[in-house]
């Protein structure tokens, strides 16, 4: 009896597993400082609207997609400073936003892309609307357009006889500091287009020449 109780002992404890020591829990990382920050600022544009953010607030939260894992307010900060305005910052060539530090070329890329939709935007609430109602709206869609060319443009704007836009287009492109007007090709597209007036834009390195056919606005 003695025999069979020693080997049942044996037997019982030989099947009972050996559980490891629970591992204690690591402490849980602390969340980088900028993403409360991100949510703030997402909370402030969703409940008072975009103007009641700065511009460089505006370009913090279209950075936020663009670089998910940084503070972006140095850089929107930086790009700020180093062109002026919303307008120029993302009218500026890819070569010169990424000169701004914290800006690499898929960043300077995807402004151009969201340049190109506020551009396409911007000619739409122009197009077949009464352009000379508006020179503010108009000065900022030239400007974003061709404020920061590398090179001069010559762009005409053509109007039906009620002042609304039937085509915006680029006639001649030249050089750093030179670009060539033919005004038999100027009139020539205007009547092909059935044009009774014309906004002339023709940009510089520092400024934008607007000439109408009555006005003449330097800015």
């Amino acid at each position: 009896m003695g025999k069979a109780s020693d080997e049942d002992e044996r037997s019982f404890f030989s099947e009972v597993p050996v559980r490891p020591a629970p591992k204690a829990r690591p402490a849980p990382a602390e969340k980088p400082g900028y993403l409360g920050h991100r949510d703030r600022l997402r909370e402030r544009f969703a409940s008072a609207g975009p103007d009641a953010l700065p511009d460089y607030e505006l370009l913090e939260l279209l950075l936020f997609r663009l670089i998910p894992r940084a503070d972006t307010k140095p850089a929107a900060k930086a790009l700020l400073a180093r062109f002026g305005t919303l307008a120029e910052v993302l009218g500026a060539p890819v070569n010169l936003l990424q000169e701004v530090k914290g800006i690499g070329p898929a960043v300077a890329f995807d402004l151009k892309v969201v340049a190109a939709t506020a551009q396409r935007m911007a000619h739409g609430e122009v197009h077949g609307r009464e352009v000379l109602s508006s020179w503010t709206q108009l000065l900022a869609y030239c400007r974003s357009a061709m404020a920061f060319e590398a090179r001069e443009q010559f762009r005409i704007l053509f109007l039906d006889k009620k002042n609304a836009l039937i085509a915006d287009e680029v006639q001649q492109t030249g050089t750093v500091d030179h670009t060539p007007v033919y005004p038999r090709e100027v009139v020539k597209r205007a009547l092909e287009l059935s044009a009774t007036a014309i906004i002339l834009v023709h940009n510089h390195p520092t400024r934008l020449i607007l000439i109408t056919h009555n006005h003449a606005l330097a800015h």
